[in-house]
């Protein structure tokens, strides 16, 4: 393999030694002393174009070399790896000292994503109860014009009234950031039969949330791992020990929106999938901004499959997290 120094070395001896000595005073005046350009040229007596050029010459025969030096907690590096290695539209690597740290970094580097990419038009679609996208609404600031023209909720509610309310302020804070108008799913997420989520899918106030799916342009959501997190437990939606037992027997290892999939980004079908009342996989990646915030040791084998399974293509997440899914196989 060919080293910089040597390629600088191999175009140098194109030049006379004359020419290498200007190229590389004209570099020095104005890297190291600050001159302009139009400065370099009076005190030397050549046109400002010439000066250009020599400058561009400096770099092409390695007398200049730029280096980047990246600060404390900013990790270009890394998210460029992850959008080569699954295909992502964008990577976003947070730090995170520790477990209590996660959420607000996640939700602050969401936020921060949010607010500098919704510059208007936008639908958006949002699952209903995921804490980190909780965190991420809560440190938004609102837009000073209207920036998405719709937020509708692409699962169904939650059970529990008090987590009710959690998602409500999820949906309705979105909105109130963005100037979208808000629309909910009245019903649960998960049906007893799939005769009642049946049913429920003829309720006019329900087809009117679905007929909308199709008309997103971004989604927002969460990465689920087999296990329930506290407040899906808590929300009265968390899975029966019965249909966990067949989706890990399936193979499933996390789930978007309550559709499992397993290590490949495969779907696991399980009756469950007929009791939901959500957003399929297939609607899902027909939207073409598909945001995943999630973090955290415990989800990397989840957030893995979810992106081979082009469930999200922008991630946001923690530098531990990141590491793992590059070091993967």
């Amino acid at each position: 393999m060919v080293d910089d120094s040597s390629i600088g070395a191999t175009r140098r001896s194109a030049y006379t030694d004359d020419q290498i000595r200007l190229v590389a005073k004209v570099a020095r005046m104005y890297h190291e002393r600050n001159m302009r350009q139009t400065t370099i040229a009076d005190e030397l007596h050549i046109s400002q174009a010439r000066v250009s050029r020599l400058l561009k010459r400096a770099t092409d025969i390695g007398i200049v070399r730029t280096i980047v030096s990246l600060p404390v907690g900013v990790h270009t590096d890394l998210e460029e790896a992850l959008e080569r290695r699954y295909g992502l539209r964008e990577a976003v690597v947070v730090e995170a000292s520790g477990t209590d740290d996660l959420l607000p970094a996640l939700g602050a580097a969401a936020a921060d994503y949010l607010e500098t990419t919704l510059t208007g038009g936008d639908n958006v679609g949002i699952s209903s109860w995921s804490a980190s996208l909780l965190a991420a609404v809560e440190r938004m600031r609102p837009a000073r014009t209207r920036v998405v023209d719709q937020v509708v909720q692409i699962v169904g509610g939650v059970g529990n009234p008090r987590v009710q309310v959690r998602a409500n302020r999820l949906i309705s804070g979105f909105a109130a950031m963005t100037g979208a108008e808000p629309l909910f799913m009245p019903a649960p997420a998960m049906l007893g039969t799939e005769a009642a989520r049946d049913t429920l899918l003829q309720d006019h106030t329900v087809a009117e949330v679905i007929r909308t799916w199709p008309k997103l342009t971004m989604a927002l959501v969460g990465i689920g791992s087999l296990d329930p997190s506290p407040l899906l437990r808590e929300s009265g939606n968390a899975i029966a020990d019965p249909d966990r037992e067949a989706l890990r027997a399936g193979g499933a290892i996390g789930d978007v929106c309550l559709r499992f999939f397993d290590v490949n980004g495969q779907a696991v079908r399980t009756p469950l999938d007929d009791r939901i009342l959500g957003i399929s996989p297939e609607e899902l990646q027909a939207i073409p901004r598909r945001i995943a915030v999630a973090g955290g040791p415990e989800k990397t084998a989840a957030i893995r499959g979810a992106l081979l399974g082009k469930r999200a293509n922008v991630l946001i997440t923690d530098h531990a997290v990141a590491t793992q899914l590059l070091d993967a196989g």
